[in-house]
């Protein structure tokens, strides 16, 4: 059938419609009809357009995105270190035994202990660790940790047989004050010892033994006046090693005879020295025209 008048109008208008929404991406939904020719009478478009194909008028372009660099990630702060536990003390007050004596004799060797070491933690032996500590800027408690004796050690020599248990029974008093200043020989008759002091510190001390009865050694103000490393004696043809001549001829040196027999023997005046490895070691440092002062 022929369709004609309005109606042909209406179905072009419609047509034009459709082909118009296509070319736009759009969908023709048929809402309602014309309830006598059967033709549309609204047309929704889609709220939201397909995209237009590239080159198309009103599309925009899109600009590519440049990677975004990750975050580095998080590091976990490092743990505080715990604290240092105090140093463990060795030796008190009261303590005793062979560690106690040769703590002493290590503070005689620094001038720190005057007394014979005995083996016992005493009064004397507090106040000389004390002072000790103080001097070099370390917790002055008296008692001997572990970082007040490895301080000490590195000081020291270890102590020798002689120098633990030293013969002459009494304890050795405070240096003469010609000790005091210089480099000095001091000699102390009554505790039968030898300081090597210098500006007033003892570096070293060693037993020693003087002349007899007959042949005393002499007392005073001295200096030494020559060494002889390998002497032997003129008067008597017995050896002088580490010979340190500081009156006519009496001398410090070594003696054998001192090292086998103790006090029981005694000299033609001189010094004598019986530890080999002291008298070395002092020898070592005495220069010519150091003091010696021989003192009761």
């Amino acid at each position: 059938m022929r369709i004609t008048g309005r109606p042909a109008a209406l179905l072009a208008s419609a047509a034009a419609v459709s082909a118009l929404a296509a070319l736009a991406g759009c969908t023709v939904q048929p809402q309602d009809t014309d309830a006598k020719h059967g033709l549309p009478v609204h047309i929704q478009l889609p709220s939201s357009p397909a995209a237009a194909p590239t080159g198309m008028a009103g599309t925009t372009p899109t600009t590519p995105t440049t990677p975004t660099t990750p975050p580095p990630p998080a590091t976990t702060p490092t743990p505080a270190a715990p604290p240092a536990p105090p140093p463990r003390v060795l030796w008190a007050h009261g303590s005793s035994g062979p560690a106690v004596r040769e703590l002493q004799a290590r503070l005689r060797q620094v001038g720190w202990l005057s007394a014979t070491p005995t083996g016992t933690y005493g009064p004397q032996t507090v106040r000389a660790v004390l002072g000790f500590q103080a001097k070099r800027g370390l917790p002055a408690t008296g008692r001997l940790d572990t970082v007040t004796w490895q301080r000490l050690l590195a000081m020291t020599h270890r102590p020798t047989r002689w120098e633990l248990y030293p013969m002459g029974g009494q304890p050795a008093a405070a240096p003469d004050a010609r000790c005091m200043t210089g480099r000095v020989l001091c000699i102390d008759k009554t505790s039968r010892t030898l300081r090597w002091m210098i500006d007033g510190r003892t570096v070293d001390t060693l037993s020693v033994r003087f002349g007899t009865q007959y042949t005393p050694t002499r007392e005073g103000v001295f200096k030494v006046y020559w060494k002889s490393r390998h002497h032997v004696s003129t008067l008597y043809h017995s050896p002088m090693p580490y010979a340190m001549f500081f009156s006519g001829g009496q001398a410090v040196h070594y003696s054998a005879d001192f090292a086998a027999r103790g006090y029981a023997g005694g000299s033609h005046g001189c010094v004598n020295v019986r530890d080999e490895a002291g008298i070395a070691r002092l020898f070592a440092q005495v220069k010519v025209g150091d003091k010696v002062v021989v003192s009761r």
